[in-house]
């Protein structure tokens, strides 16, 4: 028995043929991937007369008369201005990111000039029996049924005003502040689907659902 399996081991009994064939390479083709322009990075940016910009490297400051703001641009996109005056916004690379960013900072570039020029606004409204709000100094009261009225510190940079108790217009020229206050007031009572009750925006459509019907007799 043992002989037997050794003779096997050592391929006296079964005879095995391997033939040489050579190794054939597979290859991959990589399919380079063209990064289109932006839409939106493409256009150039306006400056009014009114607002004063200063191009340091990476860095952007842009003065107007509502007020100042700063960006820093990514390595992937650079800024120059061209003779027009306007700001154009282009790829430093090509990539992919580099698209993405294309467009997106073009876009904070251009919200920077307005706001610092003509300024930006976003409007609530307070829906509800006995929902009011009132400006206080430097604070903003909202009675929305709570046991106790709900104070906000109003942020610098911003302006809120309430008219007929009910409808609340944040304004400034920092775009992403306002739409961060305007958001944090929407937080506290969100417009519920069924009677619509709580703070939405102006231009806001609550989709309404329809309340349990009564038991059929």
């Amino acid at each position: 028995m043992e002989s037997n399996l050794k003779s096997v081991l050592l391929g006296e009994r079964i005879k095995t043929s391997v033939s040489s064939v050579p190794a054939v390479r597979v290859g991959f083709l990589r399919k380079t991937i063209e990064c289109k322009e932006s839409r939106i990075g493409k256009h150039p940016i306006q400056v009014p007369s009114n607002v004063t910009l200063t191009l340091e490297g990476q860095d952007i400051r842009v003065k107007g008369p509502l007020g100042e703001l700063s960006l820093t641009y990514p390595r992937e996109v650079k800024i120059e201005t061209i003779e027009s005056g306007a700001l154009k916004v282009s790829k430093a690379v090509e990539t992919r990111r580099a698209n993405q960013m294309h467009g997106l900072f073009r876009t904070l570039t251009d919200n920077m000039v307005i706001g610092v020029s003509k300024g930006f606004e976003k409007k609530l409204q307070l829906v509800g029996v006995g929902y009011r709000a009132t400006v206080e100094g430097n604070d903003l009261v909202l009675n929305l049924g709570f046991s106790h009225p709900v104070r906000m510190t109003i942020p610098s940079g911003l302006k809120v005003k309430v008219e007929d108790n009910t409808r609340i217009t944040v304004s400034g020229f920092d775009k992403s502040d306002i739409g961060q206050f305007a958001a944090s007031i929407r937080r506290w009572r969100p417009p519920e689907p069924y009677k619509g009750k709580g703070i939405k925006y102006a231009d806001e459509v609550v989709r309404r659902k329809e309340g349990k019907a009564g038991k059929k007799k």
